[in-house]
């Protein structure tokens, strides 16, 4: 199941140590499509982050508001799982049980935890890992393990905040590989955050680009690349004038 993001007018204001009030991002108002895998690109401290916070209901917007399924998003739900870019495991837990986290956070019986990591072991490719600890893992199996966390509640609405940013170039697109594969079988409404314009294009319906702060949307960059998105597919004419396109928003914005 996947869900539609609505945001109206939204905006948000920090208060300085000074007692002063800056404006960091605002205002934005954009609808995401069920189903939708959709990147937010932009210069650092362009208030990307920010915005997904409000749509998770982490952040309180100062103005405007923002609407799951046409329902104002007041707090954090089940029907809404945040990834970041650090995996945040709990190192005296094995893999099963860092992904069971959530559930068992939730009061489930241990059999409903455990049966549903089994179902996502083999698509998240660590069934061999299983009973493995957090430092027996590399990078990339580590950041497996925390979108497994998100996926275990079974969210409406995954929101990724720079999910692949503390790896290294190949491991990256191995597991931004990954995601795609697990989001064609899933197809929750995805909203992602990165600095990675090939990245965003290869993975993305739609690529929404930002100015630097106060953030607001100057570009929204329909991706019309067929699906299922294969790696040869970031060598073609298409995908580079996509690209170029992106990086030339961000450049003159």
């Amino acid at each position: 199941m996947s869900s539609s993001i609505r945001l109206q007018n939204v905006s948000v204001t920090y208060s300085t140590p000074g007692g002063k009030s800056l404006l960091a991002l605002g205002a934005v108002s954009l609808t995401i499509e069920p189903g939708t895998f959709v990147s937010l690109v932009g210069p650092s401290g362009s208030g990307k982050s920010t915005l997904l916070r409000v749509m998770g209901g982490l952040l309180k917007a100062s103005k405007g508001e923002a609407l799951l399924d046409g329902n104002l998003v007041k707090k954090p739900s089940t029907r809404v799982g945040m990834m970041f870019q650090e995996a945040n495991l709990m190192p005296w837990r094995n893999v099963r049980d860092n992904i069971a986290l959530p559930l068992e956070l939730d009061r489930q019986p241990k059999s409903v935890r455990y049966a549903a990591v089994e179902e996502l072991l083999p698509i998240l490719g660590l069934v061999s890992f299983a009973d493995s600890y957090p430092g027996e893992l590399s990078g990339g199996m580590a950041q497996r393990v925390a979108l497994g966390r998100v996926l275990v509640q079974q969210p409406d609405v995954l929101l990724l905040d720079e999910p692949f940013g503390a790896l290294d170039a190949l491991t990256r697109e191995q597991v931004s590989g990954d995601l795609l594969r697990i989001w064609a079988n899933l197809r929750q409404t995805v909203v992602m955050v990165t600095h990675d314009i090939n990245e965003a294009v290869w993975l993305s319906d739609r690529v929404i680009v930002f100015s630097p702060r106060p953030g607001r949307i100057i570009r929204d960059i329909n991706v019309n690349l067929p699906r299922p998105r294969l790696r040869a597919m970031t060598y073609s004419e298409a995908f580079g004038a996509l690209a170029v396109q992106v990086r030339e928003a961000i450049e003159f914005s």
